[in-house]
């Protein structure tokens, strides 16, 4: 069976950056990443890459920042006063905070603090950063019509209700 839209897919897979950094990998332990293909559950460059393949193959897919957690924007850099931060004996770089904005619960880091001043970061971690996968497709099944409903995988291998 090829993948290809509600398609629940498994693979192992080991992330590296443009200079080769190992950033992420699947791992026994862990298990296989399990997604449901077309849902827009993983990025879009590397779901696309995933179309048509099957159990065993193998690939490296190179995956521009544009297709995979975008380009990184100072509109989502902020710096606000030391005291919007209750309840936080310390505010430290690196630390993160749930914001809430208009388009819902945001996770932001903290990029710099001077003096009453602290930097906020809402950028994904790799946006504006080019990535490549190292794949194995482990596992390719048709989707259940509760999961193509729900827009992901259940059971074991996935979400549970």
């Amino acid at each position: 069976m090829s993948i290809s839209n509600n398609s629940v897919v498994s693979f192992h897979y080991t992330l590296t950056d443009s200079e080769g950094k190992q950033l992420d990998q699947s791992n026994d332990e862990r298990g296989p990443l399990v997604y449901l293909h077309g849902a827009g559950n993983i990025i879009p460059g590397l779901e696309k890459q995933l179309e048509g393949k099957s159990v065993g193959d193998k690939l490296t897919a190179q995956v521009p920042a544009a297709e995979a957690y975008g380009e990184r924007s100072d509109n989502l850099i902020q710096e606000l006063p030391a005291n919007m931060f209750t309840g936080v004996e310390k505010v430290e770089v690196g630390m993160e905070f749930q914001a809430q904005t208009e388009q819902g619960t945001q996770i932001v880091r903290v990029a710099a603090v001077e003096g009453d001043t602290v930097t906020i970061d809402a950028n994904h971690p790799l946006a504006g950063v080019d990535l490549n996968f190292d794949v194995e497709v482990t596992d390719v099944r048709d989707a259940t019509e509760e999961e193509i409903s729900h827009g992901h995988v259940h059971g074991p291998e996935g979400h549970e209700h």
